[in-house]
Protein backbone atom coordinates (compact mmCIF):
# COMPACT_ATOMS: atom_id res chain seq x y z
CA UNK A 1 0.00 0.00 0.00
CA UNK A 2 2.73 2.36 0.91
CA UNK A 3 4.23 1.73 -2.68
CA UNK A 4 1.12 3.30 -4.14
CA UNK A 5 1.76 6.59 -2.41
CA UNK A 6 5.84 6.71 -2.71
CA UNK A 7 6.28 6.33 -6.39
CA UNK A 8 4.70 9.53 -7.14
CA UNK A 9 6.46 11.23 -4.03
CA UNK A 10 9.52 10.20 -5.27
CA UNK A 11 8.60 10.75 -8.76
CA UNK A 12 7.93 14.58 -8.27
CA UNK A 13 11.15 14.99 -6.40
CA UNK A 14 13.09 13.45 -8.72
CA UNK A 15 12.01 15.73 -11.59
CA UNK A 16 11.98 19.14 -10.31
CA UNK A 17 15.88 17.86 -8.82
CA UNK A 18 16.11 17.44 -12.42
CA UNK A 19 15.51 20.27 -13.71
CA UNK A 20 17.53 22.07 -11.29
CA UNK A 21 20.66 20.40 -12.23
CA UNK A 22 19.55 21.25 -15.75
CA UNK A 23 18.87 24.58 -14.83
CA UNK A 24 22.40 25.04 -13.44
CA UNK A 25 24.07 23.02 -16.05
CA UNK A 26 22.21 25.41 -18.71
CA UNK A 27 24.03 28.59 -16.79
CA UNK A 28 20.30 29.74 -16.12
CA UNK A 29 20.31 32.67 -14.20
CA UNK A 30 17.15 35.16 -13.04
CA UNK A 31 17.80 38.31 -14.78
CA UNK A 32 16.59 41.26 -12.45
CA UNK A 33 14.84 44.93 -12.99
CA UNK A 34 16.36 48.17 -12.79
CA UNK A 35 14.92 48.75 -8.74
CA UNK A 36 17.39 45.26 -7.99
CA UNK A 37 20.53 45.94 -10.32
CA UNK A 38 20.36 49.44 -11.34
CA UNK A 39 20.11 50.58 -15.12
CA UNK A 40 18.63 53.64 -16.80
CA UNK A 41 15.95 55.75 -16.76
CA UNK A 42 14.48 58.23 -19.45
CA UNK A 43 11.66 60.92 -19.30
CA UNK A 44 9.63 62.14 -22.41
CA UNK A 45 7.47 65.17 -22.06
CA UNK A 46 5.37 66.14 -25.30
CA UNK A 47 6.63 68.80 -27.12
CA UNK A 48 5.30 72.48 -26.06
CA UNK A 49 4.43 73.59 -29.50
CA UNK A 50 2.48 70.41 -30.66
CA UNK A 51 -1.49 70.92 -31.84
CA UNK A 52 -2.39 67.58 -30.05
CA UNK A 53 -4.52 67.74 -26.79
CA UNK A 54 -7.12 65.95 -24.56
CA UNK A 55 -7.74 62.46 -25.91
CA UNK A 56 -5.34 62.66 -29.49
CA UNK A 57 -2.82 63.91 -27.39
CA UNK A 58 -3.27 60.33 -24.98
CA UNK A 59 -3.88 58.15 -27.99
CA UNK A 60 -0.74 59.90 -29.90
CA UNK A 61 1.48 59.27 -26.52
CA UNK A 62 0.05 55.95 -26.02
CA UNK A 63 1.44 54.75 -29.94
CA UNK A 64 4.60 56.51 -28.65
CA UNK A 65 4.84 53.75 -25.84
CA UNK A 66 4.27 50.66 -28.34
CA UNK A 67 7.07 52.20 -30.97
CA UNK A 68 9.55 52.89 -28.08
CA UNK A 69 8.77 49.75 -26.80
CA UNK A 70 9.79 48.05 -29.53
CA UNK A 71 12.72 50.04 -30.57
CA UNK A 72 14.39 48.80 -26.96
CA UNK A 73 12.93 45.21 -27.43
CA UNK A 74 15.07 45.34 -30.75
CA UNK A 75 18.19 46.22 -28.68
CA UNK A 76 17.63 43.09 -26.14
CA UNK A 77 16.93 45.19 -23.33
CA UNK A 78 15.43 42.74 -20.08
CA UNK A 79 11.82 43.75 -19.46
CA UNK A 80 11.88 47.18 -20.21
CA UNK A 81 9.20 49.32 -17.91
CA UNK A 82 7.81 51.73 -20.28
CA UNK A 83 4.56 53.67 -19.85
CA UNK A 84 2.70 56.43 -20.05
CA UNK A 85 2.36 58.30 -16.71
CA UNK A 86 -0.41 61.49 -17.55
CA UNK A 87 1.11 63.61 -20.25
CA UNK A 88 4.52 62.04 -20.19
CA UNK A 89 6.08 58.85 -20.85
CA UNK A 90 8.79 57.03 -18.66
CA UNK A 91 11.51 54.62 -19.80
CA UNK A 92 13.07 52.39 -17.22
CA UNK A 93 15.84 49.65 -18.60
CA UNK A 94 17.21 47.08 -16.54
CA UNK A 95 20.87 46.34 -16.57
CA UNK A 96 21.78 47.41 -20.18
CA UNK A 97 25.22 46.43 -21.23
CA UNK A 98 25.60 49.88 -22.75
CA UNK A 99 23.36 52.22 -20.93
CA UNK A 100 24.87 55.55 -23.41
CA UNK A 101 23.57 53.37 -26.41
CA UNK A 102 20.10 52.32 -25.43
CA UNK A 103 19.41 55.91 -24.04
CA UNK A 104 20.42 57.35 -27.68
CA UNK A 105 17.78 55.02 -28.93
CA UNK A 106 14.93 55.77 -26.32
CA UNK A 107 16.20 59.56 -27.33
CA UNK A 108 15.61 59.23 -31.03
CA UNK A 109 11.57 60.73 -30.93
CA UNK A 110 11.81 63.40 -33.84
CA UNK A 111 10.26 62.31 -37.33
CA UNK A 112 12.39 59.80 -39.77
CA UNK A 113 13.79 61.69 -42.60
CA UNK A 114 14.61 61.22 -46.54
CA UNK A 115 15.86 63.94 -47.50
CA UNK A 116 18.36 64.30 -50.61
CA UNK A 117 22.16 65.56 -50.30
CA UNK A 118 22.96 68.68 -51.78
CA UNK A 119 26.60 69.04 -51.26
CA UNK A 120 29.22 67.96 -48.91
CA UNK A 121 30.96 70.86 -47.01
CA UNK A 122 34.17 70.91 -44.90
CA UNK A 123 34.07 69.03 -40.99
CA UNK A 124 34.04 72.57 -39.83
CA UNK A 125 31.99 76.22 -41.32
CA UNK A 126 34.88 77.89 -43.63
CA UNK A 127 34.84 81.47 -45.54
CA UNK A 128 35.48 80.96 -48.76
CA UNK A 129 37.10 84.44 -49.42
CA UNK A 130 39.53 84.09 -46.77
CA UNK A 131 40.87 81.02 -47.93
CA UNK A 132 40.63 78.89 -44.71
CA UNK A 133 42.30 75.50 -45.72
CA UNK A 134 40.44 72.87 -45.35
CA UNK A 135 40.81 68.95 -45.64
CA UNK A 136 39.95 68.12 -49.36
CA UNK A 137 37.11 66.09 -49.81
CA UNK A 138 36.96 63.59 -52.72
CA UNK A 139 34.31 63.08 -55.68
CA UNK A 140 34.24 60.13 -57.88
CA UNK A 141 34.53 59.89 -61.53
CA UNK A 142 30.89 60.42 -62.10
CA UNK A 143 31.03 63.90 -60.10
CA UNK A 144 28.93 62.48 -56.97
CA UNK A 145 30.41 62.90 -53.47
CA UNK A 146 31.83 59.51 -52.23
CA UNK A 147 32.75 59.69 -48.59
CA UNK A 148 32.21 55.54 -48.63
CA UNK A 149 31.16 53.50 -50.46
CA UNK A 150 27.56 52.94 -49.34
CA UNK A 151 24.96 52.23 -52.49
CA UNK A 152 21.15 52.03 -52.43
CA UNK A 153 20.50 49.07 -54.86
CA UNK A 154 17.75 46.42 -55.83
CA UNK A 155 18.27 43.13 -53.85
CA UNK A 156 19.27 39.95 -55.71
CA UNK A 157 18.15 37.03 -52.64
CA UNK A 158 19.90 34.08 -55.23
CA UNK A 159 23.32 35.98 -55.93
CA UNK A 160 25.73 37.08 -53.71
CA UNK A 161 26.99 40.43 -53.30
CA UNK A 162 30.38 41.52 -55.02
CA UNK A 163 32.07 44.77 -55.16
CA UNK A 164 30.58 45.76 -58.41
CA UNK A 165 26.71 46.15 -56.57
CA UNK A 166 28.34 49.25 -54.85
CA UNK A 167 29.59 52.60 -55.80
CA UNK A 168 33.09 52.15 -55.09
CA UNK A 169 34.25 53.88 -57.83
CA UNK A 170 38.00 55.32 -58.44
CA UNK A 171 37.94 59.48 -56.49
CA UNK A 172 40.18 62.51 -57.45
CA UNK A 173 41.14 65.47 -55.67
CA UNK A 174 38.55 68.20 -55.69
CA UNK A 175 40.13 71.45 -57.08
CA UNK A 176 41.50 74.22 -55.13
CA UNK A 177 37.85 74.91 -52.94
CA UNK A 178 38.73 72.51 -50.13
CA UNK A 179 35.56 70.48 -49.37
CA UNK A 180 33.60 71.90 -52.60
CA UNK A 181 30.74 70.12 -54.20
CA UNK A 182 31.64 69.62 -57.86
CA UNK A 183 29.65 71.31 -60.53
CA UNK A 184 26.25 69.92 -60.99
CA UNK A 185 25.62 69.35 -58.07
CA UNK A 186 23.08 70.79 -55.04
CA UNK A 187 19.44 70.73 -55.19
CA UNK A 188 16.94 73.51 -56.54
CA UNK A 189 15.13 76.06 -54.12
CA UNK A 190 17.35 75.89 -51.17
CA UNK A 191 16.87 79.69 -50.62
CA UNK A 192 20.59 80.41 -50.86
CA UNK A 193 23.90 79.96 -53.04
CA UNK A 194 24.91 76.74 -52.81
CA UNK A 195 28.35 78.63 -51.70
CA UNK A 196 26.72 80.04 -49.05
CA UNK A 197 26.41 76.74 -46.93
CA UNK A 198 30.50 76.69 -46.55
CA UNK A 199 30.73 79.50 -44.06
CA UNK A 200 27.01 78.32 -42.62
CA UNK A 201 26.90 76.78 -38.86
CA UNK A 202 25.39 72.66 -38.58
CA UNK A 203 21.74 72.80 -37.78
CA UNK A 204 20.57 72.82 -34.43
CA UNK A 205 17.87 70.27 -33.14
CA UNK A 206 15.39 73.43 -32.39
CA UNK A 207 16.62 74.70 -35.98
CA UNK A 208 15.35 71.39 -37.80
CA UNK A 209 12.56 71.78 -40.21
CA UNK A 210 11.35 68.80 -42.28
CA UNK A 211 10.36 71.95 -45.10
CA UNK A 212 13.94 73.82 -44.65
CA UNK A 213 17.13 72.51 -45.88
CA UNK A 214 19.88 71.53 -42.92
CA UNK A 215 23.19 71.07 -42.20
CA UNK A 216 24.18 67.97 -40.41
CA UNK A 217 27.63 66.41 -39.79
CA UNK A 218 28.62 63.10 -41.65
CA UNK A 219 30.93 60.48 -39.20
CA UNK A 220 32.95 57.74 -39.78
CA UNK A 221 32.75 54.54 -38.03
CA UNK A 222 34.72 55.99 -35.15
CA UNK A 223 32.41 58.79 -34.51
CA UNK A 224 34.39 61.18 -35.81
CA UNK A 225 33.03 63.65 -38.00
CA UNK A 226 34.30 63.44 -41.60
CA UNK A 227 32.58 66.06 -43.34
CA UNK A 228 28.89 67.80 -43.31
CA UNK A 229 26.27 67.15 -45.59
CA UNK A 230 24.10 70.10 -46.89
CA UNK A 231 20.82 68.18 -47.33
CA UNK A 232 17.52 69.50 -49.27
CA UNK A 233 13.73 69.37 -47.93
CA UNK A 234 12.12 66.65 -46.54
CA UNK A 235 11.02 63.79 -49.58
CA UNK A 236 9.18 61.46 -47.48
CA UNK A 237 9.22 60.30 -43.97
CA UNK A 238 9.18 57.14 -42.00
CA UNK A 239 5.50 56.56 -42.49
CA UNK A 240 6.36 55.33 -45.49
CA UNK A 241 7.95 52.05 -43.98
CA UNK A 242 6.90 49.06 -43.22
CA UNK A 243 9.85 47.20 -41.59
CA UNK A 244 13.59 46.80 -41.68
CA UNK A 245 15.33 43.90 -40.66
CA UNK A 246 19.50 44.15 -41.14
CA UNK A 247 21.07 40.63 -43.28
CA UNK A 248 24.29 39.66 -43.87
CA UNK A 249 24.94 37.66 -46.92
CA UNK A 250 28.50 36.43 -46.33
CA UNK A 251 30.25 39.07 -47.57
CA UNK A 252 29.01 42.32 -46.24
CA UNK A 253 26.24 43.86 -43.48
CA UNK A 254 23.36 45.32 -45.00
CA UNK A 255 19.85 46.44 -44.36
CA UNK A 256 16.94 45.63 -46.16
CA UNK A 257 13.63 47.88 -45.50
CA UNK A 258 10.37 46.98 -46.90
CA UNK A 259 7.58 49.48 -47.65
CA UNK A 260 4.45 49.99 -47.91
CA UNK A 261 2.36 48.91 -50.97
CA UNK A 262 1.01 52.25 -53.20
CA UNK A 263 1.12 56.14 -53.05
CA UNK A 264 1.53 56.40 -49.50
CA UNK A 265 4.73 53.98 -49.37
CA UNK A 266 6.91 52.81 -52.43
CA UNK A 267 5.73 55.11 -54.63
CA UNK A 268 7.10 57.97 -52.52
CA UNK A 269 10.34 56.40 -52.15
CA UNK A 270 10.53 55.58 -55.93
CA UNK A 271 9.81 59.07 -56.92
CA UNK A 272 12.79 60.17 -54.46
CA UNK A 273 15.42 57.52 -55.75
CA UNK A 274 14.51 58.18 -59.29
CA UNK A 275 15.08 61.99 -58.94
CA UNK A 276 18.73 61.14 -57.17
CA UNK A 277 19.76 58.03 -59.09
CA UNK A 278 19.28 60.80 -62.25
CA UNK A 279 21.23 63.51 -60.26
CA UNK A 280 18.09 66.10 -61.19
CA UNK A 281 18.10 69.99 -60.02
CA UNK A 282 16.60 68.26 -56.50
CA UNK A 283 19.20 65.47 -55.72
CA UNK A 284 22.54 66.50 -57.20
CA UNK A 285 24.95 64.43 -55.59
CA UNK A 286 22.61 61.46 -56.42
CA UNK A 287 22.85 60.71 -52.38
CA UNK A 288 19.41 60.31 -50.56
CA UNK A 289 20.00 60.73 -46.49
CA UNK A 290 18.29 58.81 -44.07
CA UNK A 291 18.07 60.94 -40.73
CA UNK A 292 16.80 60.19 -37.31
CA UNK A 293 16.12 62.91 -34.96
CA UNK A 294 18.96 64.84 -36.30
CA UNK A 295 21.70 62.31 -36.77
CA UNK A 296 22.49 60.85 -40.26
CA UNK A 297 21.94 56.95 -39.98
CA UNK A 298 23.13 56.61 -43.64
CA UNK A 299 23.50 58.64 -46.87
CA UNK A 300 23.96 56.50 -49.45
CA UNK A 301 23.81 56.49 -53.76
CA UNK A 302 20.90 55.43 -55.54
CA UNK A 303 22.04 52.95 -57.82
CA UNK A 304 18.77 52.53 -59.47
CA UNK A 305 15.88 54.63 -60.56
CA UNK A 306 13.19 52.08 -59.38
CA UNK A 307 12.84 49.75 -56.42
CA UNK A 308 10.52 46.52 -55.79
CA UNK A 309 8.78 47.49 -52.54
CA UNK A 310 10.28 44.44 -50.72
CA UNK A 311 13.54 44.16 -52.90
CA UNK A 312 15.69 47.03 -51.36
CA UNK A 313 19.27 46.92 -50.06
CA UNK A 314 21.36 49.61 -48.43
CA UNK A 315 24.90 48.44 -48.20
CA UNK A 316 27.86 50.07 -47.11
CA UNK A 317 30.62 50.05 -44.36
CA UNK A 318 28.32 48.40 -41.89
CA UNK A 319 29.50 45.89 -39.28
CA UNK A 320 27.00 44.33 -37.12
CA UNK A 321 26.41 46.21 -34.49
CA UNK A 322 25.56 49.67 -36.63
CA UNK A 323 23.69 47.80 -39.67
CA UNK A 324 21.29 46.35 -36.72
CA UNK A 325 20.97 49.93 -35.36
CA UNK A 326 19.99 51.14 -39.01
CA UNK A 327 17.70 48.78 -39.14
CA UNK A 328 16.28 49.67 -35.75
CA UNK A 329 15.89 53.28 -36.81
CA UNK A 330 14.41 52.82 -39.74
CA UNK A 331 11.91 50.31 -38.52
CA UNK A 332 10.71 52.19 -35.59
CA UNK A 333 11.92 55.55 -36.49
CA UNK A 334 8.34 57.01 -36.59
CA UNK A 335 6.65 58.96 -34.02
CA UNK A 336 3.34 60.51 -34.03
CA UNK A 337 4.35 63.29 -32.41
CA UNK A 338 7.82 64.98 -31.04
CA UNK A 339 9.09 65.69 -27.83
CA UNK A 340 11.11 67.37 -25.50
CA UNK A 341 14.86 66.82 -24.90
CA UNK A 342 14.73 63.59 -22.77
CA UNK A 343 15.86 63.80 -19.26
CA UNK A 344 17.71 60.71 -17.67
CA UNK A 345 19.02 59.45 -14.87
CA UNK A 346 21.34 56.03 -14.00
CA UNK A 347 20.23 54.31 -11.05
CA UNK A 348 23.67 52.62 -9.88
CA UNK A 349 24.27 49.28 -9.53
CA UNK A 350 24.51 50.15 -5.44
CA UNK A 351 21.14 51.44 -5.11
CA UNK A 352 20.04 48.12 -7.03
CA UNK A 353 21.80 46.27 -4.53
CA UNK A 354 20.44 47.94 -2.08
CA UNK A 355 16.93 47.05 -2.98
CA UNK A 356 18.14 43.69 -3.97
CA UNK A 357 19.23 43.16 -0.61
CA UNK A 358 16.27 44.47 1.61
CA UNK A 359 13.84 42.67 -0.48
CA UNK A 360 16.01 39.08 0.38
CA UNK A 361 16.62 40.09 3.90
CA UNK A 362 12.41 40.57 3.92
CA UNK A 363 12.03 37.28 2.29
CA UNK A 364 14.41 35.15 5.06
CA UNK A 365 13.02 36.85 7.76
CA UNK A 366 9.33 36.14 6.52
CA UNK A 367 10.49 32.33 5.96
CA UNK A 368 11.63 32.29 9.51
CA UNK A 369 8.82 33.39 11.06
CA UNK A 370 6.84 31.34 8.87
CA UNK A 371 8.60 27.95 9.60
CA UNK A 372 8.73 29.03 13.41
CA UNK A 373 5.18 28.91 13.21
CA UNK A 374 4.49 26.11 11.51
CA UNK A 375 7.04 24.15 13.70
CA UNK A 376 5.34 24.94 16.51
CA UNK A 377 1.92 24.43 15.51
CA UNK A 378 2.07 21.83 13.45
CA UNK A 379 5.09 20.18 14.32
CA UNK A 380 5.87 16.89 11.96
CA UNK A 381 3.31 18.74 9.09
CA UNK A 382 4.91 21.98 9.67
CA UNK A 383 8.14 20.00 8.48
CA UNK A 384 5.79 18.72 5.54
CA UNK A 385 4.61 22.25 4.59
CA UNK A 386 7.83 23.47 4.52
CA UNK A 387 9.51 21.10 2.02
CA UNK A 388 6.41 21.30 0.21
CA UNK A 389 7.15 25.36 -0.20
CA UNK A 390 10.63 24.50 -0.77
CA UNK A 391 9.66 22.28 -3.53
CA UNK A 392 7.35 24.62 -5.49
CA UNK A 393 10.05 27.30 -4.89
CA UNK A 394 12.51 25.08 -6.80
CA UNK A 395 10.17 24.73 -9.77
CA UNK A 396 9.57 28.50 -9.32
CA UNK A 397 13.24 29.54 -9.82
CA UNK A 398 13.63 26.87 -12.75
CA UNK A 399 10.85 28.77 -14.79
CA UNK A 400 11.84 32.15 -14.24
CA UNK A 401 15.94 31.35 -14.85
CA UNK A 402 14.94 30.38 -18.09
CA UNK A 403 12.39 32.60 -18.86
CA UNK A 404 14.91 35.10 -18.10
CA UNK A 405 17.55 33.18 -20.81
CA UNK A 406 14.98 32.56 -23.38
CA UNK A 407 12.83 35.96 -23.00
CA UNK A 408 15.04 38.35 -21.14
CA UNK A 409 12.44 38.13 -18.44
CA UNK A 410 13.59 40.28 -15.44
CA UNK A 411 12.83 39.91 -11.57
CA UNK A 412 11.73 43.45 -10.18
CA UNK A 413 11.28 44.68 -6.81
CA UNK A 414 7.60 44.00 -7.54
CA UNK A 415 7.81 40.73 -8.32
CA UNK A 416 9.89 40.06 -4.94
CA UNK A 417 6.58 41.52 -3.50
CA UNK A 418 4.83 38.97 -5.76
CA UNK A 419 7.17 35.82 -4.24
CA UNK A 420 6.90 37.08 -0.31
CA UNK A 421 2.96 36.89 -1.14
CA UNK A 422 2.30 33.87 -2.40
CA UNK A 423 4.40 32.20 0.59
CA UNK A 424 1.48 33.13 2.42
CA UNK A 425 -1.11 31.59 -0.21
CA UNK A 426 0.89 28.53 -0.58
CA UNK A 427 1.31 28.20 3.23
CA UNK A 428 -2.57 28.73 3.56
CA UNK A 429 -3.57 25.58 1.52
CA UNK A 430 -1.56 23.77 3.79
CA UNK A 431 -3.38 25.43 7.04
CA UNK A 432 -6.79 24.48 5.02
CA UNK A 433 -5.64 20.66 4.60
CA UNK A 434 -4.45 20.62 8.31
CA UNK A 435 -7.29 22.13 9.65
CA UNK A 436 -9.38 19.48 8.42
CA UNK A 437 -7.48 16.94 9.25
CA UNK A 438 -7.52 18.09 13.09
CA UNK A 439 -11.74 18.04 12.87
CA UNK A 440 -11.05 14.76 11.85
CA UNK A 441 -9.48 13.58 14.38
CA UNK A 442 -10.97 15.35 16.69
CA UNK A 443 -14.39 13.47 15.83
CA UNK A 444 -12.63 10.17 16.37
CA UNK A 445 -11.38 9.39 13.54
CA UNK A 446 -7.76 8.16 13.52
CA UNK A 447 -4.78 9.52 11.51
CA UNK A 448 -5.11 7.73 8.33
CA UNK A 449 -8.53 7.42 8.02
CA UNK A 450 -8.62 11.37 8.73
CA UNK A 451 -5.96 11.54 5.50
CA UNK A 452 -8.37 9.56 2.82
CA UNK A 453 -11.11 11.65 3.95
CA UNK A 454 -9.56 15.10 4.53
CA UNK A 455 -7.52 15.81 1.44
CA UNK A 456 -10.42 15.84 -1.61
CA UNK A 457 -12.48 18.22 0.94
CA UNK A 458 -9.63 20.47 1.33
CA UNK A 459 -8.13 20.36 -1.93
CA UNK A 460 -11.33 21.65 -3.38
CA UNK A 461 -11.31 24.59 -1.12
CA UNK A 462 -7.55 25.01 -1.75
CA UNK A 463 -7.95 24.70 -5.76
CA UNK A 464 -10.85 27.82 -5.59
CA UNK A 465 -9.03 29.89 -3.78
CA UNK A 466 -5.88 29.60 -5.97
CA UNK A 467 -7.80 29.72 -8.66
CA UNK A 468 -9.25 32.93 -7.90
CA UNK A 469 -5.51 33.82 -6.71
CA UNK A 470 -4.82 33.23 -10.88
CA UNK A 471 -7.85 34.91 -12.17
CA UNK A 472 -6.64 38.39 -9.87
CA UNK A 473 -2.92 37.72 -11.45
CA UNK A 474 -3.88 37.08 -15.38
CA UNK A 475 -6.52 40.93 -14.80
CA UNK A 476 -3.44 42.20 -13.41
CA UNK A 477 -0.67 40.90 -16.14
CA UNK A 478 -2.56 41.62 -18.80
CA UNK A 479 -4.29 44.81 -18.21
CA UNK A 480 -0.96 46.54 -16.83
CA UNK A 481 2.08 46.95 -17.96
CA UNK A 482 5.78 46.95 -16.46
CA UNK A 483 6.27 46.17 -12.48
CA UNK A 484 3.13 45.21 -12.30
CA UNK A 485 2.63 42.48 -14.30
CA UNK A 486 5.88 41.27 -12.92
CA UNK A 487 4.21 41.22 -9.60
CA UNK A 488 1.22 39.54 -11.24
CA UNK A 489 3.35 36.87 -13.24
CA UNK A 490 5.30 35.83 -9.93
CA UNK A 491 1.84 35.49 -7.87
CA UNK A 492 0.04 33.45 -11.21
CA UNK A 493 3.59 31.15 -11.15
CA UNK A 494 3.22 30.87 -7.56
CA UNK A 495 -0.48 29.76 -7.53
CA UNK A 496 -0.25 27.29 -10.33
CA UNK A 497 2.82 25.32 -8.87
CA UNK A 498 1.01 25.68 -5.12
CA UNK A 499 -1.55 23.14 -6.39
CA UNK A 500 1.23 21.19 -8.11
CA UNK A 501 3.08 20.66 -4.90
CA UNK A 502 -0.21 20.16 -3.11
CA UNK A 503 -1.46 17.32 -5.13
CA UNK A 504 1.64 15.80 -6.24
CA UNK A 505 4.38 16.21 -2.90
CA UNK A 506 1.88 16.81 0.38
CA UNK A 507 -0.68 14.44 -0.47
CA UNK A 508 1.30 11.47 -1.36
CA UNK A 509 3.93 12.86 2.05
CA UNK A 510 1.45 12.93 4.76
CA UNK A 511 -0.43 9.93 3.36
CA UNK A 512 3.30 8.11 4.12
CA UNK A 513 3.91 9.02 7.69
CA UNK A 514 0.38 7.92 7.95
CA UNK A 515 1.77 4.65 7.89
CA UNK A 516 4.20 4.40 10.24
CA UNK A 517 2.20 2.62 13.26
CA UNK A 518 5.15 4.34 15.58
CA UNK A 519 4.51 8.51 13.76
CA UNK A 520 0.73 8.23 13.96
CA UNK A 521 0.22 6.91 17.20
CA UNK A 522 2.09 10.09 18.76
CA UNK A 523 -0.32 12.73 17.71
CA UNK A 524 1.12 15.32 19.65
CA UNK A 525 4.04 15.42 16.56
CA UNK A 526 1.57 16.60 14.63
CA UNK A 527 -0.26 19.28 16.83
CA UNK A 528 -3.29 16.99 16.11
CA UNK A 529 -5.89 16.39 18.70
CA UNK A 530 -5.16 12.56 19.85
CA UNK A 531 -7.97 9.65 18.54
CA UNK A 532 -9.48 7.47 21.20
CA UNK A 533 -7.79 4.24 20.01
CA UNK A 534 -5.00 4.25 18.01
CA UNK A 535 -5.18 2.49 14.08
CA UNK A 536 -4.33 -1.50 14.85
CA UNK A 537 -1.21 -2.33 12.73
Amino acid sequence: MKQRFLVPLISIVVIVASLLVWSLIKNNNVLLGLDLKGGAEVVLEPSIDTELEGEDLLEALDLSVEIIRNRVDALGVAEPDITRQSNRIVVQLSGVEDQQRALDVVGQTAELRFRPVCGNLPAVPINLETGVEAEASTTSEEGQVSNSPVGIKPSDRNESTTESDVDNSETESVGETAGATPAGAGCENLGFPLSDAFSMPTTTSEEDDSEMPIILPEKNEAGEITSRLLLGRTMLTGAALETADATFDGFEWSVRPTFRSGEDGIDLFNAAANVCFNMTAVCGTGRLAIVLDGVIESAPNVNTPYFERDSIVISGNFDQGRAEETAVALRYGSLPLEFETPSSRIVSATLGQDSFDAGVIAGIVGLILVALFMFAYYRLLGVAAILSLALSGTMLWVILAWLSTTQSLALTLAGVVGLIVSIGTSLDSNVVYFEHLKEDIGNGRTLRSAVDRSFPVAFKTIFWANLASLIGAGVLYFLTVGSVRGFALMLGLASILDLLATYFFLRPFVKWISFSSNLSSRHWLYGLPGPDEDEAP
